[in-house]
């Protein structure tokens, strides 16, 4: 073999990687690489001598292959064995702890007194549902504690309600009325509230579940609700020892009803007989069984509303401390009459009573009726009509000299009314006053002098006033709001709404208002003609209406 070929060969070996001899033999890496296979050389070993001769060389066979590879591998491990000997022993290398996962029971950690208390928080501010229903798919903790009938004491059960054919509309209910069943007796044990809205055909059965499992209901809602009974509000109130209040506004017969048999009326209206919403008899039946109990009491007025009423004045509820009769979607220009001393006779403890709405004509007293007992508990009395009504300085006078405690007059449309009518109440706390006429001062003769002895008056406890619409005079609404700031102790501060829309009030007076009265927060312009352009709207927040006080005082201001 050349010198040459000797050499590099040599060089090779001195580099060569032990961690090849692992897995193949001396023999085998200088068969592949000094003589590859198809270049023409092999390999012959001798003693003391590596020659590449030209040809293909004999065929090595397998078994030889094997062992010298197999006592290369052995040769390997006994040198390693050898070295590990010689080196001294080391501590083993502590493991890496293992990096700690999210526990995924940490729901059940938090107790369940607290669980309850944050339940309880949400509850109050958006309702059980549908937050408790999902709570309780988190883990059994959770679970455990939306199941606890202690969170659902508030309840609002509604059907879907669009694009809902009659026919799914009733499936939809005995759907619910299904979940309800299993419901009502694990969860609704302490319910206190519950209103119902749009229920069309299962209503006697879920107020049924009602009255089985809930002992402690004491508010019943039911909204556009049919087919209630007599039967089934009398089971109610016999189940319901708690029961004090009652609101069926929206659910009352409509005028439009036939009188004819009840086998005639789809015939004649289109509708099924459980169409039929919540009969007048029905309530009465209901006040006569819970009246001595009943505390609040909402009514929509219609035809049927007259034998209710009747109910009320024989004292078939002594105690009703609030009393709403409103009209419905469609207005009933049938006027209301109500003798207002039998309605004193018959609830002697009103706190609110509201005729929103209403055509009401009070029945004349006659000269020989002495005057009724009032309302000595009234704090809010609430006559507010779109339309012109029959409510004079007379009728009001009848209505409140017994009621040194009122705390909100609203006579919204009332425009018999005058300040001296006011003036003469026995009233001396009162905070908001509301004399709006929207809509219809144009065709009325109205006061133009009087609204000083409004705000002579109140002007220490007076926090919202309404004076929208009214006719009174640049001079008198000055000397009206100036009593504000004559306030002694600072009592103006109480002020805090102001509704001026419409009126004669001119640039100087609303400025001396604010500028006296720094707690006001509402503050309506719009349409007064006094004033300059675009400061005609109303102003909510002190910083707006901070900001309406730096506009009128530069358009106050002379020219330099």
């Amino acid at each position: 073999m050349a010198p040459g070929v000797a050499r590099r060969a040599r060089q090779r070996v001195r580099i060569l990687p032990l961690a090849g001899a692992r897995s193949r033999s001396a023999e085998d890496w200088w068969w592949d690489r000094l003589a590859p296979s198809g270049s023409g050389y092999h390999l012959l070993q001798s003693d003391s001598m590596l020659l590449v001769l030209p040809g293909p060389g004999p065929a090595r066979r397998r078994a030889q292959r094997r062992a010298a590879r197999r006592a290369q591998l052995l040769r390997l491990h006994g040198a390693r064995a050898a070295e590990a000997k010689a080196k001294p022993r080391t501590a083993p290398a502590p493991a890496p702890a293992p990096q700690q996962e999210p526990d995924p029971g940490w729901g059940d950690r938090i107790p369940l007194e607290i669980l309850l208390q944050i339940f309880g928080l949400l509850v109050a501010a958006d309702g059980p549902i549908p937050f408790l229903g999902r709570a309780a798919r988190v883990c059994r903790r959770w679970h455990e504690a939306a199941s606890q009938p202690a969170l659902w004491h508030t309840l609002t059960l509604s059907p879907p309600l669009v694009g809902r054919p009659a026919k799914s509309g009733t499936k939809t209910e005995k759907k619910l009325l299904t979940s309800l069943e299993w419901l009502m007796p694990s969860r609704f044990s302490q319910l206190q509230r519950l209103t119902l809205i749009h229920w069309k055909s299962q209503v006697h059965p879920v107020l049924k579940l009602v009255s089985e499992s809930c002992p402690r209901l004491t508010f019943l809602k039911l909204s556009d609700c049919h087919g209630v009974t007599p039967d089934t509000l009398i089971m109610l109130a016999k189940a319901c020892p708690q029961l004090h209040s009652l609101d069926i506004q929206h659910s009352m017969v409509s005028p439009g009803v036939p009188r004819g048999p009840k086998e005639a009326w789809p015939a004649l209206t289109g509708t099924s007989v459980l169409g039929l919403q919540v009969e007048s008899t029905a309530v009465v039946s209901f006040l006569e069984e819970a009246g001595p109990r009943m505390r609040k009491l909402w009514l929509t007025y219609s035809s049927q509303t007259t034998a209710i009423l009747g109910a009320l004045l024989g004292s078939c509820c002594p105690q009703l401390q609030l009393l709403e009769v409103s009209t419905g979607l469609n207005h009933n220009s049938t006027p209301l009459q109500l003798p207002v001393e039998a309605l004193q006779k018959g609830c002697p403890q009103l706190q609110v009573l509201r005729l929103l709405n209403l055509m009401w004509l009070p029945k004349p007293s006659g000269r020989a009726t002495p005057p009724g007992p009032g309302f000595p508990s009234l704090e809010e009395l609430c006559l507010a009509s779109s339309t012109c009504n029959f409510v004079s300085n007379e009728v009001l006078d009848r209505l409140l000299h017994g009621s040194p405690h009122l705390r909100l007059l609203d006579l919204r449309g009332c425009a018999r009314i005058t300040p001296a009518g006011l003036h003469d109440l026995p009233c001396q706390g009162l905070e908001q006053l509301h004399l709006g006429l929207y809509g219809m001062s144009d065709r009325l003769t109205l006061a133009k002098e009087g609204s000083l002895l409004l705000t002579q008056k109140w002007c220490h406890t007076l926090q919202e006033l309404d004076l929208s619409g009214q006719g009174f005079s640049e001079r008198d609404l000055e000397q009206a709001l100036a009593a504000f700031s004559g306030a002694p102790g600072g009592s103006h501060l109480a002020l805090c709404s102001l509704n001026l829309r419409g009126t004669r009030v001119t640039a100087s007076t609303v400025s001396a208002v604010i500028s006296n009265c720094p707690g006001l927060l509402y503050l309506n312009l719009e349409s007064c003609r006094c004033l300059p352009r675009g400061l005609k709207r109303a102003y909510r927040g002190a910083e707006e209406v901070q900001w309406c006080l730096r506009q009128l005082l530069t358009s106050l201001a002379p020219p330099s």
